[in-house]
């Protein structure tokens, strides 16, 4: 039974022109969250990562941890644009500058509220494609074989909340609480993919410094 292991990326550079790329504590995370994984004993393991940039630098640590290489880049684990989003939810191009990230969760909570709420064919797209991703993942995985996701927050709570079958505000919370660099487990058998983890940061906890959201 392959087990898959969803690592959300550590902290990216909220507040800055570029938002995709890890912060120095994001690496920090990386590192630690490298190191938890080594310690759990996956078989063989095959890295993934979606396209964006804080997604692949953090597979890049992990797969170092672990003694192996990423082996490839499903864009189907990429995050929405979230910025995109609450901009357009506010109907303001630019809003989310200066916006500190209290006050962006609270505009994106809002902006998936109605997504879910609507039946917006992007989230359900993005839904079907995350889980589309990690059903082809398990399928392709040799035996005795498992696997490490580098991806997002959102990936993560769509993924857990249609695995859970989960109301909207369910997912809207997953998300919400996601921690960076935090470890979401996924195990694949006979009858499908099931969630046994969902946001296990215990390894962050040593150092409450490396405990962020955002």
């Amino acid at each position: 039974m392959p087990v898959i292991a969803l690592l959300r990326h550590g902290q990216a550079s909220f507040g800055t022109e570029d938002y995709d790329r890890l912060s120095d504590l994001g690496r920090r995370q990386a590192v630690v969250a490298g190191a938890e994984l080594a310690q759990r004993g996956l078989r063989s393991p095959v890295v993934v990562s979606g396209s964006l940039v804080r997604q692949r630098d953090t597979a890049a640590i992990a797969a170092q941890a672990l003694g192996v290489q990423p082996s490839r880049i499903d864009e189907r684990f990429d995050e929405f644009d979230a910025h995109a989003a609450v901009e357009a939810h506010l109907g303001r191009p630019g809003a989310t500058q200066g916006m500190d990230s209290r006050e962006f969760q609270v505009h994106l909570d809002e902006a998936m509220a109605l997504w879910m709420a609507e039946g917006d064919p992007r989230w359900r797209d993005f839904v079907d494609g995350a889980l589309a991703g990690l059903t082809d993942l398990a399928a392709s995985l040799p035996a005795r074989t498992d696997a490490v996701v580098a991806t997002s927050a959102g990936v993560t709570a769509a993924i857990a909340g249609a695995l859970l079958d989960c109301a909207p505000a369910g997912v809207i919370a997953m998300n919400r609480v996601s921690v960076n660099a935090s470890i979401t487990t996924v195990v694949s058998g006979s009858r499908g993919l099931s969630l046994v983890t969902f946001n296990d940061h215990g390894h962050l906890l040593r150092d409450r410094t490396l405990l962020t959201n955002r």
